[in-house]
């Protein structure tokens, strides 16, 4: 396995920096991590897809690219990959509402399921979907044995809009899906978030899908302004400092959080980025910079603790935009944090997302993740 990475802040850097890679035509696969306003340029598609008519295309808009330097933004991050032994094979579809989630992650699957991968990739759109019910889809057409892993698009802070960059381009409703396959395949992950709680636990006693009506039987955005209290006039944005951890009915700890999409005012109501357990509880949650660096090495060292290291790698780095927030300017501590523990042979690449995809341990089934760290780390075996 060999890689190769650039990074440009315009249009006008691209060439030059293609230009200085060696022999980028032998790329199986080019990995795009950028800004809304650089992914939506005609010519970055062209210009890399020149450089590497072979090669699979696929990325996403961020809030903040990810490489061993740290965080960068308004820039463009392009990785290339070239496998000897690892095959892989790429599925696309539009996601035409939240309410089509499941069936394009069915649709994701089928077109998947003769290659038969051990792993999947996933990048979707970061605003209007449903990531649990998605990978719901994928996990119902290609059963639980596969490993699915990925992110939701960002934004920066903006939370307008999203693209997917697709082997076809860049969409603002694509979701696309990289499987890879072969026994040399090494495919390791790891999420963990550092979040606390805090406040008491609050019965849901109205959700539908990932849609929250009632806490304790009263409207849910009552209850979360009340929380908030000079933060709750910036909904939906600064509910990214406060996520929900979901308790089941026992009031037992599930280890998954929650973010705030939308706010509805109208009907009191809180759109969540995954579905949520009507049975069960919630527990607000906040954190420090010091316990998220913490979960960021967690992360680090979960997913190299899964297999023994080959030597060169690939590390994919997906990181919640409400954990950069949170962070401010320390936020390239927990960057550091990961390539530390990773190595120097190992090339980062990633982004701060709108939600995070990974299961939570290995072997179990992929969960929409919220304000994680999560770790993808992709080898050959020599």
């Amino acid at each position: 396995m060999k890689t190769q990475q650039i990074q440009i802040s315009d249009l006008g850097e691209l060439a030059p920096a293609l230009a200085t890679l060696a022999d980028p035509a032998a790329a199986q696969l080019a990995l795009v991590f950028g800004s809304r306003q650089l992914l939506g340029e005609p010519g970055l598609f062209r210009e890399i897809k020149a450089a590497c008519p072979k090669a699979i295309l696929l990325g996403c808009s961020t809030a903040g690219e990810i490489t061993r330097r740290g965080l960068a933004e308004d820039t463009a991050v392009v990785t290339f990959a070239q496998f000897d032994q690892v095959e892989l094979t790429v599925a696309t579809t539009d996601l035409a509402s939240m309410e089509d989630s499941l069936a394009a992650g069915q649709r994701l699957g089928t077109q998947l399921q003769a290659s038969g991968p051990r792993a999947l990739i996933l990048f979707g759109q970061g605003l209007a979907i449903n990531g649990s019910a998605l990978i719901d889809g994928l996990h119902q057409v290609l059963g639980d044995g596969i490993t699915i892993t990925g992110g939701l698009a960002g934004d920066g802070d903006h939370f307008q809009e999203t693209l997917v960059m697709t082997p076809d381009g860049p969409s603002t409703t694509a979701i696309v899906a990289l499987g890879l396959s072969g026994a040399a395949l090494r495919f390791n992950h790891g999420s963990f978030g550092g979040w606390e709680p805090f406040g008491n636990l609050r019965k849901m006693t109205k959700a539908v899908g990932n849609v929250l009506y009632e806490l304790d039987g009263k409207p849910a955005l009552d209850i979360y302004k009340a929380y908030l209290g000079d933060y709750a006039k910036d909904l939906p944005s600064s509910g990214l400092f406060f996520p929900f951890e979901m308790l089941d009915a026992n009031r037992g700890t599930t280890g998954i959080i929650r973010t705030i999409l939308s706010v509805d005012e109208a009907e009191g109501s809180l759109t969540l980025a995954g579905d949520v357990n009507p049975a069960g509880y919630l527990q607000l949650m906040h954190a420090s910079t010091d316990q998220l660096i913490s979960g960021a090495e967690a992360a680090a060292t979960a997913a190299q603790a899964m297999a023994p290291h080959p030597g060169e790698g690939l590390g994919i780095l997906v990181s919640c935009v409400g954990r950069r927030l949170v962070m401010g300017y320390r936020v390239d501590e927990e960057i550091e944090a990961v390539g530390d523990i990773l190595g120097e042979d190992t090339v980062l690449t990633g982004f701060y997302s709108y939600g995070e995809l990974s299961p939570s341990a290995p072997g179990a089934p992929c969960l929409l993740q919220n304000q994680t760290m999560t770790i993808i780390w992709i080898a050959e075996a020599p």
